[in-house]
């Protein structure tokens, strides 16, 4: 795994101060601790910071072809790239390492930007074609490795695989956007393709981008989707048997390394597939790497256990200690933006464990989003299902009156919480999923913003997130839709960029077997029926599995990797949420009403109401603006701070 930079000249052929280039390269550090390179030319610059993984004595980059003409920075993996190389050596290429890498620069050669079609794996890469004059940007189809870029004011483009090095540049401008802080409140993080500055955008998943010299003006193509494409009709048991198939022919390609390996081991039924199809793959012993909690409610590490003592494997386990708060302050500078999601505390840690003995660990994520694996879906069936028994016409007035009138009782069994069903049967499909899985509601962000910032916001709704993606949903199954817009969203914006980030921190390459696309498409094609059936998510994955994994492990409640937030914020947490959250940074933002944090505060801490998502999401905020927008270490001051 590798950090990426670069800069270039959409006007001309301006020479590139690489002085700046080597201080941005040099913020990606922690993403390639074992080389450093740079490479210019009039109107181009590329940096890299290299991990070294294959060909470890070779490969560095920047990276050319024969002649020099084109190079190519690289992050990821290539895992079909002997394949390709053969191919390519017998169209005339010659090849002078036995590295990923230089399969690129042959593949732009032959095949133009339809080269990403020929890649298997996971990248974001920038190349650069002399002759042609042409930058080409691309990122994998499922959006596992990152790729940020700016588009400068003075008509240079740049680019790197974190937006630390973007904050870099004295070019750029901090301006926040406003939508972005709305998507931020609603969903905990930013999605794609925005970031929380106005001036920087992500390249979307199964996205490329196509710079000529003189031409500033370019737009984000997409070369892949979820197909969503019908199988022919096959029994359980042959659904069963290929995608054990599949799946043990994914984590095979998904070993290949010259470096220590090993996996994330949760307890839950993806990372112990991974795991027992590893086992059954390799001679010797898995390192499988746990976290537990002190709080049993949230700790799984009994049911990892049983699975490592099934498999032999080298097993380690650390715990996470109620008082490990110093992460909050390091998370924000990590992931550069404001992200919401507790499980990153974890998730830093158990990447920490890892690191320790492994430099490359396969992970079971990308198997909810897949295989229909999350709650939230069987709840979204059943209101569809209402929801076709009468028109929006009628739901909306007699839904939303039983919604504003019926108690809030977080404290009660999701199916005794009546008001949220009631507000999100009163709303149509899409806006009833964004009711479900925003962070905070509609109503609690209206509250929350101050009166400036919604004349800002001049009427949006970060539900418009989600009316995009479904409206290029290729499926109208009301599943697969859900499932369309997690994989656009949730997947990528939180889930893979936590593990990216946590992982990368520690020089730790982190691989997911079941995001390979050969997989995820096949996996798009199976009925619904066969992901859920009844209560029972991933359905056909744990008859499928049945053979190689535990009851208790296949079919027990999902626990998911989270923190209890809510007892900590009653507890240890307490003063330094109260401190954060009543400290003048929030409040000369802006952005919000202090009045409401206050009550929020006192209604969860009184514990009346369990605010403790919100509080965390405005915790992360507060350190997002303490640490990145005003903090030393990105060398920003506080009068750099604006909205556009």
């Amino acid at each position: 795994m590798c950090g990426i930079v670069g800069v270039f000249d959409t006007r001309g052929k301006r020479e590139i101060d690489r002085q700046l280039l080597s201080r941005m390269n040099q913020l990606q550090v922690h993403r390639g601790p074992d080389e450093g390179e740079l490479y210019t030319e009039p109107g181009v610059g590329f940096g890299h910071r290299r991990l070294s993984i294959m060909d470890v004595s070779g490969g560095q980059q920047p990276l050319f072809n024969e002649d020099g003409t084109v190079v190519v920075v690289f992050n990821g993996e290539i895992y079909n790239f002997e394949e390709l190389a053969k191919e390519l050596s017998a169209a005339g290429h010659v090849f002078r390492t036995h590295c990923d890498t230089e399969v690129i620069v042959h593949a732009w050669e032959e095949w133009g930007e339809q080269c990403v079609d020929r890649f298997r794996g996971m990248f974001a890469f920038g190349l650069w074609d002399r002759n042609r004059e042409i930058l080409f940007l691309g990122r994998d189809r499922l959006g596992i490795k990152p790729l940020y870029y700016s588009l400068l004011k003075d008509g240079m483009l740049i680019f790197a695989s974190e937006l630390k090095a973007l904050l870099a540049h004295p070019g750029f401008i901090r301006e926040l956007d406003p939508q972005a802080v709305e998507e931020y409140f609603a969903y905990g993080y930013v999605p794609e393709p925005k970031t929380i500055f106005k001036h920087a955008y992500k390249l979307s998943p199964g996205h490329i981008m196509k710079f000529r010299t003189g031409q500033s003006m370019a737009r984000p193509h997409q070369y892949w989707d979820v197909p969503f494409i019908p199988h022919q009709a096959m029994s359980m048991q042959e659904a069963e048997e290929e995608l054990i198939v599949r799946l043990r022919e994914s984590v095979k390609i998904h070993l290949m390394t010259e470096v220590p390996l090993g996996a994330f081991l949760s307890g839950g039924v993806d990372s112990s597939a991974v795991v027992a199809m590893m086992a059954n793959l390799m001679a010797e012993p898995v390192n499988t790497c746990s976290i537990s909690f002190g709080d049993p409610a949230f700790n799984e590490s009994q049911y990892a256990q049983k699975v490592a003592d099934r498999y032999g494997t080298h097993h380690h386990v650390e715990q996470v200690d109620q008082d490990d708060f110093d992460l909050i302050d390091r998370l924000a500078f990590l992931y550069d933006e404001p992200f919401a999601d507790s499980s990153a505390m974890p998730t830093y840690r158990v990447c920490e464990l890892a690191r320790k003995r492994v430099t490359v660990a396969l992970s079971g994520d990308g198997g909810d989003e897949n295989l229909a694996g999350y709650r939230r879906y069987r709840w979204h069936l059943y209101e569809e299902r209402m929801r076709a028994i009468l028109p929006l016409g009628l739901r909306r007035p007699l839904f939303g009156v039983l919604g504003g009138i019926y108690p809030k009782a977080d404290w009660a069994p999701k199916f005794l919480r009546a008001k949220s069903t009631f507000e999100a049967l009163g709303r149509d499909s899409v806006e009833g999923y964004f009711h479900g899985v925003s962070i905070m509601k509609d109503s609690m962000r209206r509250r929350l913003f101050s009166a400036s910032f919604h004349r800002d916001l001049q009427g949006y709704n970060a539900v418009e997130v989600l009316r995009l993606h479904a409206g290029k949903c290729p499926v109208e199954d009301p599943l697969s839709r859900v499932q369309y817009l997690d994989m656009k969203t949730y997947l990528v914006g939180d889930i893979l960029t936590k593990v990216d980030r946590a992982s990368m921190a520690h020089a730790l390459e982190v691989r997911v077997p079941l995001l390979d696309h050969e997989l995820v498409e096949w996996i798009s094609g199976l009925p619904t029926s066969l992901k859920l059936r009844g209560h029972e998510g991933k359905f056909v994955f744990k008859k499928a599995l049945e053979p190689y994994l535990p009851n208790d492990v296949l079919y027990r409640d999902k626990m998911g990797f989270a923190v209890p937030l809510a007892s900590w914020f009653r507890g240890p947490l307490r003063q330094r949420l109260n401190e954060a959250l009543m400290d003048p940074v929030l409040a000369d933002s802006g952005f919000f009403n202090r009045n409401v944090i206050k009550e929020m505060l006192d209604q969860h801490q009184s514990g009346r109401r369990d605010h403790s998502a919100p509080l965390w999401t405005l915790l992360m905020f507060q350190s997002f603006l303490r640490n990145v927008l005003y903090g030393e270490r990105t060398g920003s001051a506080k009068n750099d701070l604006k909205v556009a």
